[in-house]
């Protein structure tokens, strides 16, 4: 099962280059737990139900404009309320000026007070895509990640099968690597699932007889990437004389990832068989059948055949 995670304010101070009003401790230590992010409107005006002491409260000029209305007494109390919540930080936007009832509150409970130039909307927005990909659920599994023609492919199989050799052939040909090896995927939201490599081994390939190489240094900046967003799986496994391999691919074959269902395809491995060019292919007619058009579909209605008994069939593949 995947474990939760939690991203350090610290980093998020970084990554928006916030200003510190007040921090109790340093930033390093303190740990964002939830995506969520809230404008406390209804809990300034004194209806406490339901609030959520586990997000980011956030505000703009709307609350301060109401906050400004109120008498300084009114005003203590509500930043007091708010802070006692245990919030995990209170972000002021569009660098407006902050109360000094809500820098008192903020050193009384111990709650760090920061600050952004951004307006509210596209702030909050930022803030949560960026929470969303940090706290995302997320597993590591052995495989090579690539981007094939714009599409994150995500190659599995045994140990010796060849996913590495074929990553390599497929950078030769102008594709980018992300992964090799160990993937890390995460689930950012519940259609999206993006790879990543570990950072101790990112860009770093293993070519049995050969050994280690580095992607980057060797073929250059752009035959790698960072992340990449997961839109098929390839399943590559030795050639079985007794297994019947689908050839029309009417079957719509899907592999569960963190319950995000996503395209896959079994590719037989044999000598002869080009695999960066097979990739390549099914990169292509994967983008194909995304907007809408199926060649083998297409092929049966031209051959007067029935094209409703395609199915779906959901592979694990130990994910």
């Amino acid at each position: 099962m995947p474990s939760k995670f939690n991203v350090t304010l610290e980093k998020l101070i970084r990554e928006f280059s916030l200003e510190s009003i007040y921090l109790p401790e340093d930033p390093e230590s303190i740990q964002i737990a939830s995506s969520d992010v809230n404008r406390p409107g209804l809990f300034i005006t004194g209806f406490y139900d339901y609030f959520d002491p586990d997000r980011i409260q956030l505000l703009g000029r709307m609350e301060t404009a109401f906050l400004s209305d109120l008498d300084s007494a009114t005003l203590a109390d509500r930043m007091d309320r708010m802070c006692a919540m245990g919030v995990p930080a209170v972000i002021v936007t569009r660098g407006l000026e902050v109360f000094p009832e809500l820098i008192a509150a903020a050193q009384a409970h111990q709650l760090p007070l920061l600050r952004t130039q951004e307006a509210t909307s596209s702030f909050m927005a930022a803030l949560i895509a960026f929470l969303n990909v940090e706290l995302a659920p997320r597993i590591t599994r052995h495989g090579v990640l690539v981007e094939v023609y714009g599409e994150g492919m995500l190659i599995v199989g045994d140990s010796g099968v060849g996913k590495s050799e074929t990553a390599i052939e497929l950078v030769k040909r102008g594709h980018r690597l992300i992964a090799d090896d160990a993937v890390e995927i995460r689930r950012v939201s519940n259609k999206s699932l993006v790879g990543s490599s570990p950072e101790n081994i990112r860009h770093f390939v293993e070519l049995r007889g050969i050994g280690i190489i580095n992607a980057r240094r060797l073929f250059g900046m752009g035959a790698v990437k960072l992340t990449e967003k997961i839109d098929i799986v390839i399943n590559l496994e030795h050639w079985d004389p007794n297994k019947t391999y689908d050839r029309m691919g009417i079957d719509n074959e899907y592999t569960d990832i963190l319950g995000n269902l996503v395209p896959s395809l079994t590719i037989p491995v044999k000598p002869g068989r080009n695999l960066a060019i097979i990739l390549e292919v099914a990169a292509m007619n994967n983008r194909q059948k995304k907007m809408g058009y199926n060649a083998a579909k297409e092929l049966m209605q031209k051959l007067g055949m029935p094209t409703d008994t395609s199915r779906d069939i959901v592979n694990e593949l130990d994910f």
